[in-house]
């Protein structure tokens, strides 16, 4: 009788444990059998330590290796990272010629600086105050008394848009909204038919309209197309470009296309 308790207690101690945790892995607890010449009243054998698993906010692979290699996660891996590559970084794909070019804060080569604002030596047969718009060179010159000009760098039509004549300023609006033509929309028609003036709007903070067309001179949301061939016939300069020259001229300024 006392060998069957004795046998009793035995099974119980070795069986705890094992219930108490259900993460708790004992390899053939269940099945060990007393030394050979064991006592009946020999210690059983020592229980190992036992991990439990603390809460994680993300426990995926570490978590499993936690459960089958005894380690813990490892928390200073580094994240894979999130930041797009950058314009640059995607021209350097197709040119790697693009990683000695310099860019502004968009990723793009800055304007030359032939095309900033200055005054230079002009001469012409239009009066003060006229626009010239030379538009094989993308300079759009404010003309000034002595034989001067205050010069601005453009972008112009492209291919197939390019345009001359005289026209006159008709209206001048300040962020103006923008509302495409139908001529443009039957090429583009994903465009939207409305997009209210903003520092988004494609014209601009300053919009000069031309005549009775749909030409203007406008500002720009994209300060490193000036310089190229770009746009639809319209004249575009840099928001503050724009803003100079809006401040300088006024409706019924002459406007001389070449």
């Amino acid at each position: 009788m006392r060998r069957i308790c004795v046998s009793a207690l035995l099974l119980g101690a070795l069986c705890v444990p094992a219930l108490a945790d259900p993460l708790a892995i004992i390899p053939n607890a269940m099945s060990a059998e007393p030394a050979p010449g064991a006592s009946e009243r020999s210690v059983p054998p020592a229980v190992a330590p036992v991990q439990v698993a603390t809460a994680q906010s993300n426990l995926g692979g570490g978590f499993i290796q936690f459960l089958f290699g005894g380690g813990t996660p490892d928390a200073s891996e580094p994240a894979p990272s999130s930041v797009a590559p950058s314009s640059q970084g995607n021209a350097l794909a197709t040119n790697p010629d693009a990683a000695s070019v310099e860019t502004d804060e968009y990723g793009y080569p800055p304007v030359d600086p032939k095309y900033d604002r200055q005054v230079v030596a002009y001469e012409t047969k239009e009066p003060p105050g006229t626009i010239v718009i030379d538009t094989e060179d993308k300079f759009l010159y404010l003309v000034e008394d002595g034989g001067k000009a205050l010069r601005y760098g453009i972008g112009v039509g492209r291919p197939g848009f390019t345009w001359s004549g005289i026209k006159t300023i008709t209206a001048k609006r300040e962020w103006p909204d923008w509302r495409p033509p139908e001529a443009m929309l039957k090429r583009q028609p994903e465009l939207p038919r409305f997009m209210a003036g903003g520092p988004q709007n494609p014209l601009g903070a300053r919009a000069m309209y031309l005549g009775s067309t749909d030409y203007r001179i406008h500002g720009s949301n994209e300060p490193w197309t000036i310089g190229h061939n770009v746009s639809s016939g319209c004249i575009r300069l840099r928001n503050a470009d724009v803003i100079d020259l809006y401040n300088r001229v006024k409706v019924g300024t002459k406007v001389v296309v070449m």
